[in-house]
């Protein structure tokens, strides 16, 4: 009997009536949830295990973050990025969205604005509106078959004060290379801008002749201007638990930020201090076999979705997310018809651009087969009324 090299990333686990997001929004309905950025799989069995190991103490009072996981993130942004950062750098979050708020509020006044790529990830935005700051776009825009921004088209005010970076890019999967995040960091010093970048999704590069390099490493100058927002959240499917952080050089900035959140956003539960530092110590086995199953299942989406009359797909060089052009297709709304088709993507809209979609790759086999089979067929039959 031959077994999957993907066994583990091909469990069935039931998640209906576990009070998850993604499968609670299709319940009762034939609707595969291939939307948000929750991955199926189940996580490592150290994680687990060190969860059962605290829940069994049974005491969950106020907690502080282990320094144990300091000493963690310090060695991996090294090992991994080849960035020196110091512990006194870090400021732990409950998830990586209210980081983008605090960015938006702590470095910005009233009066000032901030830049944010467009598409782009709906909270970069939202984070915006919400603390009434004036919006400038970075547009998206492919270039050589990359989704990156256009800092030629990029709308700077007198007001601009922060630019927001989310790499690796989401949606789009763009890994940025060092000459394009210099040529970043170069228009940031130019218009003297914060940059606060997202890097959640920076354990997920599927493009194996790219490499992840977090903003903040590039130069003295980089780090003094910027926060960096990272996770074990996605890489580890930990994100219901909530443990984030935001690595800021600037001793500055980095008491404004903490002064925003102060009183209002809480610590960090305990659980997710344990999750996190489990997931940092004991599970790069793990990732690396699960970024194996992920370049399996990203290479099987890039073909058939290339295959399907109408729509185009750019290559993924990270996450687990397909951002997909449906701007050929005769519909009104590209996210309706699948979904009327039984399969539940991210709308465009929430992103910036209605004509396209995005698809959760991040799940089994046979998931992601039936869910392409379900588009393929419903394109076939539009053809056929035409």
């Amino acid at each position: 009997m031959t077994h999957s090299p993907f066994q583990l990333f091909e469990q069935p686990i039931d998640r209906i009536n576990t009070n998850s997001i993604k499968w609670n929004k299709y319940k009762g309905r034939d609707i595969l949830p291939m939307w948000v950025a929750d991955s199926d799989f189940r996580v490592p069995e150290s994680i687990t295990a060190a969860l059962h190991q605290h829940v069994e103490h049974g005491i969950f009072g106020y907690g502080q973050a282990p320094e144990r996981l300091t000493e963690l993130l310090v060695e991996r942004m090294k090992q991994c990025y080849d960035w020196d950062i110091e512990p006194e750098w870090i400021a732990y979050l409950p998830g990586l969205v209210c980081g983008l708020n605090l960015a938006v509020r702590a470095l910005t006044e009233a009066d000032q604005g901030v830049i944010s790529p467009k598409p782009i990830y709906p909270p970069f935005m939202s984070s915006v509106r919400l603390a009434k700051r004036s919006l400038s776009v970075a547009p998206v825009t492919l270039q050589n078959n990359r989704w990156r921004i256009d800092l030629a088209q990029t709308e700077v005010t007198p007001e601009s004060k922060l630019m927001l970076l989310c790499n690796p890019l989401n949606p789009g999967g763009t890994v940025y290379r060092r000459d394009e995040l210099l040529a970043l960091a170069d228009f940031a010093k130019k218009h003297d801008l914060y940059v606060c970048s997202d890097e959640i999704h920076c354990d997920l590069i599927l493009d194996e002749t790219a490499r992840h390099i977090p903003f903040a490493s590039l130069n003295e100058d980089a780090a003094q201007r910027s926060v960096t927002l990272i996770a074990p959240s996605k890489t580890f499917n930990i994100a219901g638990l909530g443990a984030s952080m935001a690595i800021i050089p600037n001793p500055d900035l980095r008491r404004q930020f903490i002064r925003a959140k102060a009183g209002i956003v809480p610590d960090v539960n305990v659980l997710a201090y344990t999750a996190a530092q489990a997931a940092y110590e004991n599970c790069q086995p793990w990732l690396d076999q699960q970024l194996d199953f992920l370049r399996h299942q990203r290479t099987k989406v890039e073909q058939a979705i290339n295959a399907m009359p109408y729509l185009k797909l750019h290559p993924i060089e990270a996450t687990y997310l397909a951002w997909i052009d449906a701007s050929a297709l005769p519909v009104t709304s590209p996210f309706k018809f699948f979904e009327s088709a039984g399969v539940g993507l991210s709308p465009g809209a929430d992103f910036g651009n209605s004509r396209f979609v995005r698809l959760n790759f991040a799940c089994r086999s046979d998931t992601l087969d039936e869910g392409l089979r379900r588009m393929r067929t419903a394109i076939d039959e539009l053809g056929q009324t035409k």
